[in-house]
């Protein structure tokens, strides 16, 4: 019951959160540099939010935040429909995990999977769209603070998420 709440916890925190995340515009103190470990990146997401890190850590011209901004925020949009699917299927994990059929996993992790190829063919077509608004350098940057904000929520997740018995 105990891991049933906590996971419950994390994906209301981090999947819920997600939109909220890249809403907020406050300053984010840390450099790019700073960034490097999967603590700091956990913190500064929850004390200044995602848009903020991500301001801070691009750099732009105003005619590079001009044409940034838009893909940013349809991605945004986009990423969070794909995560609330993911959550769903996690949902639907934790509520079934003690009288778990195999049938039923078979179904949870079909779900997921369908879900992280929808949320990597997203990623190449936002990739495509950042390269024609920006510098080559800039987008890859975008795509690496992406993968780390990504890649910390997943941890957090799968390291409170029981395996299938």
């Amino acid at each position: 019951m105990r891991i049933e709440t906590t996971a419950a916890a994390l994906l209301l925190a981090f999947g819920a959160a997600a939109p909220a995340y890249a809403q907020q515009a406050a300053a984010a103190p840390s450099a790019a540099a700073e960034m490097g470990t999967a603590d700091t990146v956990r913190q500064a997401l929850r004390s200044d939010g995602k848009r903020a890190l991500v301001e801070k850590n691009m750099e732009l011209t105003p005619a590079e935040a001009k044409k940034f901004w838009p893909v940013y925020d349809q991605y945004q949009k986009d990423l969070d429909r794909i995560l609330r699917r993911q959550n769903r299927a996690m949902n639907d994990y934790i509520a079934a995990e003690s009288s778990m059929t195999d049938a039923n996993a078979k179904r949870l992790a079909s779900d997921l999977v369908a879900a992280d190829g929808e949320e990597q063919r997203l990623r190449e077509a936002t990739l495509k769209k950042l390269l024609k608004a920006l510098p080559g350098r800039k987008a890859a940057r975008y795509m690496q603070l992406e993968n780390k904000f990504r890649s910390v929520i997943r941890y957090d997740i799968a390291d409170h998420i029981p395996l299938v018995r």
